[in-house]
């Protein structure tokens, strides 16, 4: 394994605490700055938008830089963003630090897959990029108890301290290790937007927005299923969230081995079997034992499908990835947004709180439906090409 992705994947895990550990501190937040927990809460709806923004602003305006050292230069924002959420005096000033930290997300991973994907052999680049985005599932399973613990501990500050140190570390690792290559030559924002003229980098999106808004949907409210539907008690709920995080991390770890095999037939299994994970879910969650099982099984199912997605919109865009790639990571903020929101407006309708597993199923299904039209797309014109060369 090169070294350089073991950089990558520190990184990851620094961004994925900064993303996540504050929906388990903003009590402490907002009893801080003396403002209601809905208007906390601001602190992660801010992060997700300017994630979004990040993703494809940020990525538009570094593309002539060479990679590595758009790499550095992010994790310095990133650095700089966690510093000011550590010593901000205000709730302002903690929603400037959360954006500027935010706006190096995206691009992050987004550019980083395209430096992990550089490194190894053709045959290993989702194993590569599963290799990233393990720091990402680390931060759900390790980092965020472990976050939360040293914030109601210590202070809510003494997290963003650590995350900034871990941001520091892994400057310094990507500085050390990460090489430059021929492919980390700039190119201009024109040759990078050519990449969307191709159909299949759209499909590839969409398939990402509606594949991993399934996930999020059933997910965002979970620990109300857990406990008005299953009957377990809000103190089992975060070491219910630590089995859902180990099932990310295998499924990364899994997904991205089984995608460098044959992309689409994993991503078709992928997001098949996870339709059928939430339907069974929603139909067996008063059963603990049941939950369990679909817990693990949704986080497993739901993130193997991350290094297919980012590898398959890579893979028609491999003259310019870099755009589409930032284009990418955008699009998983906004299946977590359509995931969240179509989730909220069932439970609002009064439909319980299983409705938003079954939204996650549909939605999914949709990302289904989405696949086959673009692989019959993709076999039209295959045979099309053939037989203007015969």
């Amino acid at each position: 394994m090169p070294l350089g992705l073991l950089a990558l994947a520190i990184g990851g895990f620094g961004i994925g605490l900064t993303e996540f550990v504050i929906m388990g501190l903003l009590p402490e937040v907002a009893a801080d700055f003396d403002v209601t927990e809905a208007v906390a809460g601001w602190l992660i709806t801010g992060y997700a938008l300017s994630v979004v923004v990040g993703a494809v602003g940020v990525t538009a305006l570094v593309t002539r830089f060479p990679r590595k050292n758009v790499l550095v230069a992010l994790l310095g924002l990133f650095i700089a963003g966690n510093f000011m959420s550590a010593v901000a005096g205000s709730y302002e000033a903690m929603m400037v630090g959360r954006v500027v930290a935010a706006l190096c997300h995206g691009a992050f991973f987004g550019i980083g897959a395209v430096v992990a994907a550089s490194l190894v052999a053709p045959n290993k680049k989702a194993g590569a990029i599963a290799m990233m985005f393990a720091g990402l599932t680390a931060a759900n399973v390790l980092g965020v108890p472990f976050g939360t613990f040293l914030g109601q501990t210590h202070g809510w500050r003494s997290t963003f301290w650590a995350i900034t140190v871990i941001g520091v570390i892994a400057l310094i690792g990507i500085v050390a290790l990460v090489p430059r290559s021929d492919g980390d030559a700039p190119t201009s924002l024109r040759s990078e937007m050519r990449a969307f003229r191709s159909g299949q980098v759209w499909f590839s999106i969409a398939i990402t927005v509606l594949g991993y808004g399934g996930m999020f949907g059933a997910f965002t409210y979970i620990a109300y299923t857990l406990t008005e539907v299953s009957g377990f008690t809000s103190s089992s709920v975060p070491w219910l969230l630590v089995l859902f995080g180990v099932g990310l991390f295998v499924g990364n770890y899994l997904g991205g081995k089984a995608a460098d095999r044959n992309l689409t037939v994993t991503l078709l299994s992928l997001l098949s079997v996870l339709t059928v994970v939430l339907v069974v879910f929603a139909f067996s969650a008063e059963s603990q034992l049941a939950t369990v099982i679909s817990l693990f099984l949704m986080g497993a199912f739901g993130f193997a499908t991350v290094p297919a997605l980012q590898m398959r919109v890579m893979s028609f865009a491999t003259e310019a990835p870099t755009m589409a790639s930032g284009a990418n990571i955008a699009a998983f903020n906004l299946g977590n947004a359509l995931g969240a929101w179509l989730g909220g407006v069932t439970i609002s309708a009064g439909l319980g709180y299983t409705s938003p597993i079954w939204a996650g199923a549909m939605i999914t299904v949709a990302a289904v439906v989405v696949l086959l039209v673009a692989t019959a797309r993709m076999r039209v014109t295959a045979a099309a090409a053939e037989t203007v060369s015969v």
